[in-house]
């Protein structure tokens, strides 16, 4: 089902400077721990300023090789160079570069690991979503459950295909959506209120704080072989709030 009461748009980008999110970089390309909220390339409308743009600022030129969805956080890389560009994109389009992303998923999904093989295409009634069909195009993505909770559990996802919103509609598809999701699940943030029966505000807070209020998905390691022909894997660091969430979650037990 769809979110029946769509929330609050939120807009999570936050950073200093390139430098404080930049992973990795070279004289052919960049990677970039990507904040959820920001967009990595700019929109149709020109709305906001993307990832692209501040790069641009930086370097002056900037080529796009992939993108991440604005609400997913994680690793993205640009090239800087013509021959980068080409290169790159070689690699994404035949599956030569493996790609795994961490997600928080709601509830414990029955196998702790597996390979989701379900077809994806454009829904034929809601603009912008995609849906299992089975004439769509070939989907795979591997999954392996890191930490299991009845409430919320921490997976571990490696695409095999590269669909629009292929991690999204797979976790919907098996009954798990990702955690404040607002196209495949309730979109509803996580609080800690829903969780621990005897929860109680702290006296300076006026309000409960969510402890997850973003799509819980984060691209987390890339793996290939650069330019130079040198094997290459980068990661970024799992966004905290994922590992405080899981603390609280034993703490329940």
């Amino acid at each position: 089902m769809f979110a029946d009461s769509p929330q609050p748009k939120r807009n999570h980008a936050s950073f200093k400077n390139i430098g404080s999110i930049t992973v990795f970089e070279n004289d052919d390309f960049v990677a970039i721990n990507k904040p959820a909220g920001l967009l990595t390339i700019p929109d149709r409308t020109q709305s906001e300023k993307s990832l692209k743009d501040h790069l641009i600022d930086k370097y002056g030129n900037i080529y796009t090789v992939h993108r991440l969805d604005k609400d997913t956080s994680g690793l993205v890389i640009f090239a800087k160079n013509e021959e980068a560009h080409k290169y790159f994109s070689r690699l994404f389009e035949e599956r030569l570069i493996e790609k795994y992303y961490l997600g928080i998923v709601i509830g414990n999904p029955a196998n702790a690991s597996g390979l989701i093989e379900a077809p994806i295409s454009e829904h034929p009634v809601h603009k912008g979503l995609m849906t299992v069909h089975r004439n769509g195009k070939p989907s795979s993505t591997g999954y392996q459950v890191l930490e299991a909770n009845k409430h919320y559990s921490l997976v571990s996802f490696q695409l095999h295909t590269g669909r629009t919103h292929q991690i999204r509609v797979h976790c919907k598809h098996i009954g798990h959506p990702l955690a404040c999701d607002e196209l495949y699940g309730d979109g509803k943030p996580v609080l800690l209120s829903s969780l621990k029966k005897k929860f109680k505000l702290s006296s300076h807070d006026e309000e409960e704080h969510p402890m997850i209020d973003r799509l819980a998905l984060h691209s987390y390691k890339l793996i290939f072989t650069d330019p130079e022909g040198k094997r290459m894997e980068l990661t970024a660091e799992m966004p905290k709030t994922f590992r405080a969430l899981m603390n609280q979650l034993k703490k329940l037990h």
